[in-house]
């Protein structure tokens, strides 16, 4: 029954989010002064080659809304590369359809260096669900930049103290737990291998954005939310949310005490989000290997590696190559995940 809801809904928010494609909202990261921090010119960057150079602004395209964890991040890459490089780098919030809008773009794009997504695992996602027929391999991939852990899962601390006592409820009630997500989302797989890991059945309901979860949530509308640290640490601070735990493969310092699944007896591991560079597939390597050069310098500095910090996001480099092998190994596992449900 899942399986059949996701492909309906999934259908029509790609006819909205194809809809929507002309709302996108732009905005330019630095000055226009064409000098770094240093006064050093951009003509004498560290960043620049005697190869190939932007002739014009970059456009970042984000496939998500102003203000989430994609969005700032790439907005930190925006600033930081403006500054080195004197280049405008322009980030382009694009919303709809799990990102395929988005993709699209950057797809249709002129593979010219001056264009490029940036995202995680959502083409993947996407072409899981059946949203699209192509998924990363339909990119040229550019290097990593950043990464967040898998989501974790939040609980209204008035219904929830911990895992065991969201677990007992779940049992008790099969079904009827309502865990929020989005239709051809990241999350939505997410929970599928939370509820096979744990031998619980939810009620999976699309609750729209991460603000709108958020509100669902302490609003007392859901009882799940798979969410990042960045977005409820407030939250679990001020004592209304408690977190059950993160389905991660280590345990990371950025999240403090929250414990893993794994550490309370849960065998549950979810591939993280890791933030990478996606251009068209006929871009020059050039276009590509500058990029590549300019997100290692950027990762090189202490400036960037705080702001990235202070957003409670993981600087975290990869170069073309080895992004390429680490989102064959997200697909696979999403997709395991997805043929299970199948398989049921």
């Amino acid at each position: 029954m899942k399986k059949t809801i996701l492909l309906t809904a999934a259908a029509l928010a790609m006819t909205g989010g194809l809809m929507a494609c002309g709302n996108a909202q732009t905005e330019t990261a630095g000055s226009s002064t064409g000098e770094t921090p240093s006064g050093e010119t951009a003509e004498s960057s560290a960043s620049q080659t005697d190869g190939w150079e932007p002739s014009g602004t970059v456009s970042l395209i984000v496939p998500a809304g102003a203000g989430g964890d994609t969005d700032l991040t790439a907005r930190i890459f925006a600033q930081y590369a403006k500054e080195k490089t004197g280049h405008d780098f322009v980030v382009v919030n694009t919303n709809g359809a799990a990102g395929s809008v988005a993709a699209n773009q950057v797809l249709e794009a002129a593979p010219d260096g001056q264009t490029a997504l940036f995202g995680h695992c959502l083409l993947s996602v996407a072409n899981i669900a059946g949203i699209t027929d192509y998924n990363f391999e339909a990119f040229k991939l550019g290097p990593n930049f950043a990464k967040n852990p898998a989501q974790q899962f939040y609980v209204n601390a008035d219904k929830y103290a911990d895992l065991d006592e969201f677990l007992e409820a779940a049992k008790a009630a099969p079904g009827t737990l309502k865990a929020c997500t989005e239709v051809g989302a990241y999350t939505y797989y997410e929970l599928l291998a939370f509820e096979k890991a744990t031998g619980i059945d939810l009620d999976l309901v699309d609750a729209g954005s991460a603000s709108d979860k958020i509100a669902a949530m302490l609003g007392g509308q859901v009882d799940l939310m798979p969410g990042t640290y960045m977005l409820n640490k407030d939250y679990l601070e001020a004592g209304q949310f408690v977190c059950l735990g993160a389905p991660t493969a280590v345990k990371y310092e950025m999240l403090g005490d929250i414990p893993t699944f794994t550490e309370q007896g849960i065998d549950l591991a979810f591939p993280d989000t890791d933030y990478s560079f996606y251009f068209p597939k006929e871009t020059p390597d050039e276009a590509v290997e500058y990029f590549d050069k300019l997100t290692k310098e950027l990762l090189d500095d202490p400036e960037v590696q705080q702001a990235l910090t202070d957003l409670d996001v993981i600087p975290y480099y990869l170069n073309p190559e080895d992004a390429y092998a680490n989102d064959e190994a997200t697909y696979q596992a999403i997709k395991e995940v997805a043929d299970g449900l199948e398989n049921q």
